[in-house]
């Protein structure tokens, strides 16, 4: 099977790509050998190609910039993707392209399905939702796979910071009002296979680790977790911050974001493991070795 990955270079796309190299036949581009934003480089490229699937770790992330730039997230998040299912159609290959929680306007206060109705609140979310749909209008076997709060080894990320921060202050604060749950890398990548098929139904599918946390939470977690496995850390304990207190934040956020895996837990029989399991993994893995 022959798997082209789009994000090689980022959090999720290292991670795929370490995982499937060696399984696979597999071919990836990082943002410098492919920006989604040069369509037609993304035509030209992809179009010479012979690929089974195409994964799509990659978009314009960064939310508030997405409010001031909204054609390159447009472009980027919404209009590229439509082109890797017109692309992937006349392959008949199959398209696994990545969305997020931040579709939604996290009034719901329980956890997000699939069939509940997508509301944005900001750019970036307006234009992810736009890229879903994009591909799931091309072919109804194209899978959207939306995910929340990722971390892994292979970019930084909020516990990264967080983790750095307690080795150099005592000091350090987190949310406590913003609710989601973060999905491990690793975890994304042990379960993806089994979409790989064409035959396999596509559609939207959530996949997080199990439970739900706040910023605080998740921060004071991977604290406990660092000082289990031995690692120095000056600060010990995360305060508390108020969502209200973010006032250099363009963007608005859903305040409440968590995602439902019941249907992946239909589909395959498994469940994802918590999101503490998952984040002690990590540290034990990456953290103690350094």
């Amino acid at each position: 099977m022959k798997i082209v990955i789009l994000g090689a270079g980022g959090r999720l796309g290292a991670a795929l790509m370490r995982e499937y190299r060696g399984k696979y036949d597999i071919a990836g581009f990082n943002h410098a050998e492919l920006d989604l934003a040069n369509l037609d480089d993304v035509r030209g490229k992809l179009g010479a190609m012979n690929f089974d699937v195409l994964i799509n770790a990659a978009a314009f992330t960064n939310v508030d910039a997405c409010e001031t730039e909204r054609d390159r997230a447009f472009r980027i998040n919404a209009e590229a993707p439509g082109i890797l299912a017109e692309i992937c159609n006349e392959k008949d290959a199959k398209l696994i392209h990545f969305s997020t929680d931040y579709v939604f306007d996290g009034e719901k206060r329980a956890p997000y399905t699939e069939k509940d109705p997508a509301n944005t609140i900001s750019a970036y979310g307006e234009s992810k939702l736009a890229g879903e749909k994009n591909v799931l209008a091309a072919e109804d076997g194209n899978l959207v796979v939306r995910v929340s709060w990722v971390f892994g080894p292979d970019r930084p990320s909020f516990i990264d910071a967080m983790i750095k921060r307690a080795q150099q202050d005592e000091k350090i604060d987190a949310i406590s009002d913003k609710f989601s749950t973060p999905t491990y890398t690793h975890d994304i990548a042990h379960m993806l296979p089994q979409f790989f098929d064409r035959g396999v139904a596509g559609g939207i599918l959530h996949f997080a680790n199990a439970g739900k946390c706040t910023w605080q939470e998740y921060a004071q977690w991977a604290l406990d977790c660092c000082r289990d496995a031995g690692i120095s850390l000056k600060g010990k304990t995360v305060g508390a911050l108020k969502l209200s207190e973010m006032t250099n934040w363009v963007a608005r956020r859903p305040v409440y974001s968590v995602l439902s895996t019941a249907k992946y837990t239909d589909l395959t029989g498994t469940a994802p493991r918590a999101w503490r399991d998952a984040v002690a993994d990590y540290i034990t893995r990456f953290y103690s070795k350094k």
